[in-house]
């Protein structure tokens, strides 16, 4: 089941993780972080942001973003 709010979120939270530079993200690998903020609609949701090694440490970097309505779990 998809949720247009929810998605929304993450498309924005990820946009964001995609301005940062290589030399921040490096900083975080393979870790990310955790956050409550509020969603488009104005719901409070948690926002987890992991930045991962695509293959190999010291190469490309993804970041994947999930949104999760309501308080923390």
């Amino acid at each position: 089941m998809s949720d247009p709010d929810l998605e929304a979120m993450a498309q924005d939270e990820l946009s964001r993780g995609m301005t940062l530079t290589w030399r921040d993200l490096n900083k975080v690998i393979p870790w990310g972080d955790t956050f409550e903020g509020i969603s488009p609609a104005g719901r409070n949701v948690e926002v987890e942001r992991n930045y991962l090694w695509a293959a190999e440490p010291g190469g490309d970097i993804l970041c994947e973003v999930a949104v999760y309505g309501g308080p923390s779990r």
